[in-house]
């Protein structure tokens, strides 16, 4: 069974420092760019292990692949 991502809208608003509102359509494609994200780092860091040899993902092959995500991301 899938289950749905939680709603970003109350971490959006508290990082906001203004008042800042946001509109559902906003909201929806905030959304879908952190799921993109996400699952760009997740196949990088899959990739990365594999480079390795390891058979599970851990946090220091994802932190060796944020930065270059981070700066393609950036533009």
């Amino acid at each position: 069974m899938l289950v749905k991502a939680p709603r970003l809208k109350n971490t959006i608003k508290s990082k906001t420092k203004s008042n800042v509102n946001v509109r559902p359509a906003s909201e929806a494609m905030i959304e879908l760019l952190t799921l993109l994200f996400l699952s760009s780092l997740a196949e990088e860091a899959k990739a990365k292990a594999f480079e390795e040899k390891s058979a599970t993902i851990r946090a220091h092959h994802v932190k060796a692949v944020s930065k270059k995500l981070l700066k393609k991301a950036r533009g």
